[in-house]
C-alpha cells in the first residue's frame, strides 16, 4: 500500500487531528487516514436502467393518459 507524506501543516491542524483521533480511540494516523477516506470516498454512480428498475410498479397506464387524448381535455382549465 503506498504512503502519503503531507508536509508544511498548520500545527493547529496537527492538534486537532490528534484530539479527534483521541477521541475516537485511535491513532493520529489512522484518524488521518479516515478522514481522507471519508472525504474522498466516491458514491458508485447508478445506471439509468437502474434507476428506472428502482422505480415502484404503481399505477396503470390509463393514470399516465395524456388529457388532450381525454375526451375531458376541454374543461382542463375550467
Amino acid at each position: 500500500m503506498p504512503n502519503l507524506l503531507v508536509r508544511g501543516v498548520d500545527d493547529e491542524l496537527v492538534q486537532n487531528l490528534r484530539e479527534q483521533a483521541a477521541a475516537h480511540g485511535r491513532s493520529s494516523e489512522a484518524e488521518h487516514r479516515e478522514i481522507l477516506s471519508h472525504a474522498l470516498k466516491r458514491v458508485k454512480r447508478k445506471s439509468l436502467a437502474e434507476v428506472l428498475m428502482a422505480m415502484p410498479n404503481v399505477g396503470e397506464d390509463a393514470d399516465f393518459e395524456r388529457v388532450a387524448d381525454s375526451p375531458k381535455a376541454a374543461n382542463v382549465f375550467g
